[in-house]
């Protein structure tokens, strides 16, 4: 596996500029997430986090998405950054998608602005898109990191990248 950044090209941001501890920033770009042959997200609103080896995470308002196919999941993760996060399961139709997004309810002080914003794992949805691009999730499911062609790695997350 590469650990070597690749140089961004035009318009292209490499992750590994990205700083450690991780930046909030908003983007305005047209953020679409579908399961199930359903858009449970469309928002302009969102709010991208930006770590150093990852490509961006964004969490979107919740009013900018449809929030009754979310349930409580039990269990919580903790984030050095952010603080404890809690989990939703998605449901549309017959499709029933467990732990598959995120909130901070409580976070830290740095990340208020995402109280309450939820974040999805690209892996597990139909399709996620910004400006209409198709998401490639990014490999392992820990972080939940969406890669787009703007974005350049190489990504941590895959076997043999923990080390990074």
């Amino acid at each position: 596996m590469q650990s070597r950044r690749i140089p961004p090209g035009p318009g292209q941001e490499s992750v590994w500029d990205y700083p450690r501890p991780p930046a909030l920033m908003d983007s305005s770009k047209r953020i679409q997430i579908i399961f199930n042959g359903q858009t449970i997200a469309d928002s302009r609103q969102a709010k991208r986090v930006l770590e150093t080896s990852h490509p961006p995470v964004y969490y979107l308002p919740p009013a900018d998405i449809t929030m009754d196919v979310l349930t409580a999941a039990p269990g919580t993760s903790f984030c050095e950054w952010k603080g404890r996060a809690h989990y939703y399961t998605l449901t549309v139709g017959d499709q029933v998608a467990e732990r598959v997004a995120w909130y901070y309810p409580t976070p830290t002080e740095r990340f208020q602005s995402i109280a309450n914003y939820v974040a999805f794992y690209p892996s597990a949805m139909e399709a996620c898109y910004v400006d209409g691009e198709r998401v490639q999730a990014q490999a392992g499911d820990f972080y939940g990191g969406w890669i787009t062609a703007d974005i350049v790695g190489p990504f941590k997350g895959a076997s043999g990248t923990w080390g990074w």
